[in-house]
């Protein structure tokens, strides 16, 4: 029991660890779509990912994010490419 313990523990902070090293991207909400749970974003450069700046629509790790931005918001978020899906971890407004 205490080895599957520890491992849960290792896994976790592995996680916290990778989501730590992910660079903020800069972006503004162009739409929302709660149902789908979806959001389009206008981006900056995405260096995790190789990605160039565009704008793009992606999935979201917990829906409850989509509710506390609006179209036209400036956020700051983070992304990772999660087997071939390109999803939002986390995303907040844009400090200013």
């Amino acid at each position: 029991m205490k080895s599957t313990q520890l491992l849960a523990t290792l896994l976790l902070t592995i996680s916290a660890t990778a989501m730590a090293a992910m660079p903020m991207v800069d972006g503004e909400v162009r739409k929302i779509d709660l149902s789908a749970k979806k959001i389009t974003i206008k981006h900056g450069e995405i260096k995790n990912l190789d990605m160039p700046p565009m704008t793009m629509v992606f999935q979201v790790k917990d829906v409850a994010m989509l509710e506390k931005v609006k179209a036209g918001d400036k956020v700051q978020f983070t992304v990772e490419n999660a087997n071939g899906a390109m999803t939002v971890l986390t995303l907040e407004p844009a400090k200013k």
